[in-house]
Protein backbone atom coordinates (compact mmCIF):
# COMPACT_ATOMS: atom_id res chain seq x y z
CA UNK A 1 0.00 0.00 0.00
CA UNK A 2 1.17 3.52 -0.72
CA UNK A 3 0.67 6.51 1.54
CA UNK A 4 -2.73 7.08 -0.10
CA UNK A 5 -3.72 3.44 0.62
CA UNK A 6 -3.75 2.68 -3.10
CA UNK A 7 -2.42 -0.85 -3.71
CA UNK A 8 0.75 -1.01 -5.77
CA UNK A 9 1.28 -3.73 -8.34
CA UNK A 10 4.84 -4.60 -7.41
CA UNK A 11 6.13 -7.45 -9.55
CA UNK A 12 9.02 -9.48 -8.22
CA UNK A 13 12.28 -9.04 -10.12
CA UNK A 14 13.71 -12.29 -11.46
CA UNK A 15 17.45 -12.62 -11.91
CA UNK A 16 19.03 -14.85 -14.56
CA UNK A 17 22.63 -15.81 -13.82
CA UNK A 18 24.40 -14.52 -16.94
CA UNK A 19 27.88 -16.03 -16.74
CA UNK A 20 27.48 -18.65 -19.49
CA UNK A 21 24.85 -20.83 -21.15
CA UNK A 22 21.74 -19.57 -22.95
CA UNK A 23 20.75 -17.12 -20.24
CA UNK A 24 19.21 -14.85 -22.87
CA UNK A 25 16.62 -17.50 -23.81
CA UNK A 26 15.50 -17.59 -20.15
CA UNK A 27 15.38 -13.77 -20.06
CA UNK A 28 13.23 -13.61 -23.22
CA UNK A 29 10.84 -16.31 -21.94
CA UNK A 30 10.41 -14.63 -18.54
CA UNK A 31 9.86 -11.21 -20.13
CA UNK A 32 7.27 -12.71 -22.53
CA UNK A 33 5.45 -13.90 -19.41
CA UNK A 34 5.49 -10.37 -17.95
CA UNK A 35 8.37 -10.66 -15.48
CA UNK A 36 10.92 -7.94 -14.74
CA UNK A 37 14.33 -9.52 -15.37
CA UNK A 38 17.91 -8.61 -14.43
CA UNK A 39 20.89 -10.43 -15.96
CA UNK A 40 23.05 -11.21 -12.91
CA UNK A 41 26.78 -10.92 -13.60
CA UNK A 42 28.06 -9.76 -10.20
CA UNK A 43 27.34 -11.19 -6.71
CA UNK A 44 26.00 -7.86 -5.40
CA UNK A 45 23.18 -7.99 -8.01
CA UNK A 46 21.66 -10.85 -6.00
CA UNK A 47 20.53 -8.18 -3.52
CA UNK A 48 18.30 -6.64 -6.23
CA UNK A 49 16.22 -9.73 -7.08
CA UNK A 50 13.44 -11.81 -5.55
CA UNK A 51 14.22 -15.08 -7.39
CA UNK A 52 16.92 -16.55 -9.62
CA UNK A 53 17.22 -18.78 -12.68
CA UNK A 54 20.55 -20.61 -13.08
CA UNK A 55 20.83 -21.66 -16.74
CA UNK A 56 22.66 -24.51 -18.40
CA UNK A 57 26.27 -24.37 -19.49
CA UNK A 58 29.11 -26.29 -17.89
CA UNK A 59 28.77 -26.62 -14.12
CA UNK A 60 32.50 -26.72 -13.28
CA UNK A 61 33.09 -23.65 -15.49
CA UNK A 62 30.21 -21.87 -13.70
CA UNK A 63 31.91 -22.61 -10.36
CA UNK A 64 35.18 -21.12 -11.65
CA UNK A 65 33.43 -18.01 -12.99
CA UNK A 66 31.59 -17.48 -9.69
CA UNK A 67 34.77 -17.55 -7.61
CA UNK A 68 34.70 -18.27 -3.87
CA UNK A 69 32.90 -15.09 -2.75
CA UNK A 70 30.32 -15.34 -5.56
CA UNK A 71 29.75 -19.01 -4.74
CA UNK A 72 29.15 -18.24 -1.05
CA UNK A 73 26.74 -15.39 -1.81
CA UNK A 74 24.86 -17.55 -4.32
CA UNK A 75 24.71 -20.39 -1.78
CA UNK A 76 23.01 -18.12 0.77
CA UNK A 77 20.58 -16.85 -1.87
CA UNK A 78 19.39 -20.23 -3.19
CA UNK A 79 18.84 -21.57 0.33
CA UNK A 80 16.36 -18.79 1.17
CA UNK A 81 14.84 -17.47 -2.10
CA UNK A 82 13.00 -19.06 -5.05
CA UNK A 83 15.52 -20.59 -7.45
CA UNK A 84 15.26 -22.56 -10.69
CA UNK A 85 18.24 -24.43 -12.16
CA UNK A 86 18.24 -25.99 -15.62
CA UNK A 87 20.81 -28.61 -16.69
CA UNK A 88 24.10 -27.25 -15.23
CA UNK A 89 21.97 -25.08 -12.94
CA UNK A 90 20.29 -28.24 -11.62
CA UNK A 91 23.72 -29.74 -10.97
CA UNK A 92 24.72 -26.66 -8.95
CA UNK A 93 21.52 -26.79 -6.84
CA UNK A 94 22.00 -30.48 -5.87
CA UNK A 95 23.41 -31.67 -2.55
CA UNK A 96 25.37 -34.51 -4.21
CA UNK A 97 27.07 -34.46 -7.62
CA UNK A 98 28.60 -37.51 -9.34
CA UNK A 99 30.64 -38.21 -12.50
CA UNK A 100 32.86 -36.60 -11.25
CA UNK A 101 31.99 -35.26 -7.78
CA UNK A 102 32.17 -31.48 -7.44
CA UNK A 103 31.16 -28.65 -5.12
CA UNK A 104 27.52 -27.58 -5.24
CA UNK A 105 25.13 -25.16 -3.57
CA UNK A 106 23.24 -27.87 -1.65
CA UNK A 107 19.80 -26.27 -2.04
CA UNK A 108 17.97 -29.45 -3.14
CA UNK A 109 18.36 -32.87 -1.52
CA UNK A 110 19.08 -34.77 -4.72
CA UNK A 111 21.95 -36.77 -6.17
CA UNK A 112 22.63 -35.83 -9.78
CA UNK A 113 25.01 -37.46 -12.28
CA UNK A 114 26.65 -35.19 -14.85
CA UNK A 115 26.51 -36.06 -18.59
CA UNK A 116 24.40 -39.12 -17.79
CA UNK A 117 22.85 -39.29 -21.25
CA UNK A 118 26.14 -38.95 -23.10
CA UNK A 119 27.95 -36.17 -24.92
CA UNK A 120 26.62 -33.35 -27.13
CA UNK A 121 25.98 -35.83 -29.97
CA UNK A 122 23.45 -37.63 -27.78
CA UNK A 123 21.35 -34.49 -27.33
CA UNK A 124 17.67 -34.97 -28.18
CA UNK A 125 14.15 -33.61 -28.03
CA UNK A 126 11.72 -35.94 -26.25
CA UNK A 127 8.21 -35.85 -24.93
CA UNK A 128 7.84 -36.06 -21.17
CA UNK A 129 5.09 -35.44 -18.64
CA UNK A 130 4.91 -32.19 -16.64
CA UNK A 131 2.14 -32.30 -14.00
CA UNK A 132 0.55 -35.09 -16.10
CA UNK A 133 0.59 -33.04 -19.34
CA UNK A 134 2.66 -34.07 -22.39
CA UNK A 135 5.55 -31.59 -22.68
CA UNK A 136 8.40 -31.18 -25.18
CA UNK A 137 11.79 -31.49 -23.46
CA UNK A 138 15.17 -30.55 -24.94
CA UNK A 139 18.08 -32.54 -23.49
CA UNK A 140 21.67 -31.35 -24.16
CA UNK A 141 24.47 -33.27 -22.40
CA UNK A 142 21.83 -33.78 -19.74
CA UNK A 143 22.47 -34.81 -16.16
CA UNK A 144 20.30 -37.45 -14.48
CA UNK A 145 18.64 -37.24 -11.09
CA UNK A 146 19.66 -40.49 -9.39
CA UNK A 147 18.07 -39.89 -5.97
CA UNK A 148 15.50 -37.57 -4.45
CA UNK A 149 15.52 -36.90 -0.73
CA UNK A 150 12.56 -36.55 1.64
CA UNK A 151 10.25 -33.69 0.71
CA UNK A 152 11.54 -33.44 -2.88
CA UNK A 153 8.62 -33.81 -5.31
CA UNK A 154 8.99 -35.13 -8.85
CA UNK A 155 6.83 -32.86 -11.01
CA UNK A 156 8.01 -33.96 -14.47
CA UNK A 157 9.26 -37.24 -15.88
CA UNK A 158 10.66 -38.55 -19.15
CA UNK A 159 10.04 -42.27 -19.29
CA UNK A 160 10.77 -43.47 -15.75
CA UNK A 161 13.30 -40.71 -15.04
CA UNK A 162 12.57 -37.68 -12.86
CA UNK A 163 13.54 -34.64 -14.96
CA UNK A 164 12.00 -31.76 -12.95
CA UNK A 165 11.93 -31.77 -9.17
CA UNK A 166 10.78 -29.30 -6.55
CA UNK A 167 11.29 -28.64 -2.88
CA UNK A 168 9.48 -25.59 -1.59
CA UNK A 169 10.23 -22.79 -4.05
CA UNK A 170 13.31 -24.45 -5.53
CA UNK A 171 13.10 -26.21 -8.91
CA UNK A 172 15.69 -28.21 -10.85
CA UNK A 173 15.26 -29.45 -14.43
CA UNK A 174 17.69 -31.73 -16.24
CA UNK A 175 16.44 -30.39 -19.60
CA UNK A 176 16.15 -26.92 -21.20
CA UNK A 177 12.59 -25.56 -21.00
CA UNK A 178 13.85 -22.23 -22.36
CA UNK A 179 14.55 -23.92 -25.73
CA UNK A 180 11.02 -25.27 -26.13
CA UNK A 181 8.01 -23.33 -27.46
CA UNK A 182 6.06 -24.32 -24.33
CA UNK A 183 6.21 -21.64 -21.59
CA UNK A 184 4.39 -23.73 -18.94
CA UNK A 185 7.46 -24.55 -16.80
CA UNK A 186 8.60 -20.92 -16.58
CA UNK A 187 4.97 -19.98 -15.80
CA UNK A 188 5.00 -22.54 -13.00
CA UNK A 189 8.21 -21.05 -11.55
CA UNK A 190 6.75 -17.54 -11.69
CA UNK A 191 3.65 -18.80 -9.86
CA UNK A 192 5.93 -20.08 -7.05
CA UNK A 193 7.74 -16.74 -6.90
CA UNK A 194 4.52 -14.71 -6.78
CA UNK A 195 2.77 -17.02 -4.29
Amino acid sequence: MTANNIPTNHKPTIGVLALQGDFDAHRRRLEQLGADVILVKKPEQLDLISALVIPGGESSTLLNLLGQSGFEKLKQFVRTKPSFGTCAGAILLATDVENPPQASLGALDITIRRNAYGRQLNSSIREGQFLSHPTEMVFIRAPKIERTGPGVQVIATEGNDPVLVQHGKTLAATFHPELSEDPSIHKYFLSLVED
